[in-house]
């Protein structure tokens, strides 16, 4: 008779049925702030250059910015209904979850122009209350997207906790918008 030398023995518990380690939920928000503290702290003493970049046809680079991050707010409504979808709160097409993905692949895309044009052109800004939330929400952002991504990755996570994270981020998201875009299209206009 021959014996498999990995099979689970039956006296003990197989791996798979250990407690998880908190060090699965730690590393992620320890990463989160450190991504947090690291952006906010590059604003702080970076000397604002003014501008980072523009686009051809916009009038301005607030301009650039406010469409960026309305297409990445877009995306980001794509991304919480295609996550309802996936998680079955919503009926939905087959290809709700690449919808998922590639919904937040995109807005995150958009988003990374927008974010170094505001640290490498604005820095991290305190004169107004507006501007002091935008410019802590725009760290916590993108400590909270860190986080989400390596607890995609992670094994046994309780099932509230990625739409948690998920939910959290498109909330800052959201404020920061309406720190940002919707405060400049409501001060200029809606103009390219």
């Amino acid at each position: 008779m021959t014996v498999d030398p990995n099979a689970a023995t039956q006296g003990f518990p197989s791996p798979d049925h250990r407690r998880p380690s908190a060090a699965r939920y730690l590393v992620p928000a320890l990463v989160a702030a450190a991504v947090a503290v690291a952006l906010g702290a590059y604003g702080r003493v970076h000397d604002p250059a003014g501008t980072a970049f523009n686009l051809a046809g916009f009038s301005s680079t607030g301009a650039v910015k406010s469409w960026l991050a309305t297409a990445a707010f877009a995306f980001a409504l794509v991304q919480v209904v295609s996550a309802f979808m996936v998680y079955g709160r919503l009926r939905g097409p087959s290809w709700a979850p690449a919808l998922h993905r590639w919904s937040g692949r995109i807005a995150f895309l958009l988003a990374v122009p927008v974010a170094v044009h505001c640290l490498y052109a604005l820095g991290y800004q305190t004169y107004s209350t507006r501007v002091l939330w935008h410019s802590f929400l725009g760290c916590f952002f993108f400590g909270a997207f860190s986080a989400k991504m390596l607890l995609l990755r992670a094994e046994r996570l309780p099932g509230w906790l990625l739409p948690v994270v998920g939910g959290l981020a498109f909330a800052v998201l959201t404020l920061l918008w309406l720190t940002s875009a919707l405060w400049f299209f409501r001060t200029t206009g809606v103009t390219t």
